[in-house]
């Protein structure tokens, strides 16, 4: 009695082949269907009916012809005229801004609109067989920002982080090296000779004078 009511299976956890409940233990065997029970499920007139029911549902229903642009609806139109187009644009623009980093800082020189503007443009089915053309290249573009000229980018957001390293090392070297008392005495040595020796002056004159030489030679 005890072997019977405790049947191994050698493919199944002996874990998984009772499952325990509040009210006692049920069974596994009790929720597998079994196989004389899968043959009258298939073969009967019962799997007909849903084979019949579930055929339709299974064909390719024909793609419905597209509204007329000028008399349907504004969600008819959004949905067989600007979303086909926008969203893979709007997908080409997430994957560029990941690419420019727009996701791990504030600041950066990825301009969502510019990248979405020249992606349309491009993607335009009458500029098919026509070749890439960059934003600032765009016709309605160049007019527009003849009259409304963009501020120039801050070189903070044109420098890779490479560049900008550089640049911050280099500074931080100089003002290093300016620091110490040796070099101190030399700036000061140089402002005073500067000074003394009128150098702006002595540079003035000498150009005044190779000026003057050169209109002598030309006349």
């Amino acid at each position: 009695e005890y072997e019977a009511e405790h049947l191994q299976f050698p493919d199944v956890p002996e874990s998984e082949q009772v499952l325990e409940s509040e009210q006692g233990s049920v069974p596994l065997e009790a929720g597998i269907l079994q196989p004389s029970d899968m043959e009258q499920f298939c073969s009967g007139p019962e799997a007909d009916t849903v084979y019949q029911e579930l055929l339709p549902v299974l064909e390719i229903a024909p793609a419905p012809e597209p509204p007329d642009p000028k008399t349907c609806s504004p969600r008819e139109y959004l949905e067989y005229y600007i979303f086909p187009v926008l969203l893979p644009g709007l997908a080409g623009l997430l994957r560029e801004a990941e690419k420019e980093k727009c996701f791990e800082g504030r600041r950066t020189k990825f301009l969502a609109l510019d990248f979405l503007t020249e992606w349309l443009y491009n993607k335009n089915p009458k500029r098919e067989d026509e070749s890439f053309t960059e934003f600032f290249s765009i016709p309605f573009v160049m007019d527009w920002l003849k009259d409304h000229p963009r501020p120039p980018i801050p070189l903070s957001l044109l420098l890779s982080e490479e560049e900008a390293s550089i640049i911050i090392q280099s500074f931080w070297r100089g003002y290093r090296v300016r620091c110490d008392s040796e070099i101190q005495q030399l700036r000061q040595w140089q402002k005073k000779l500067r000074e003394e020796k009128h150098i702006k002056k002595v540079v003035k004159e000498f150009w005044t004078k190779q000026e003057a030489k050169g209109s002598v030679q030309n006349g």
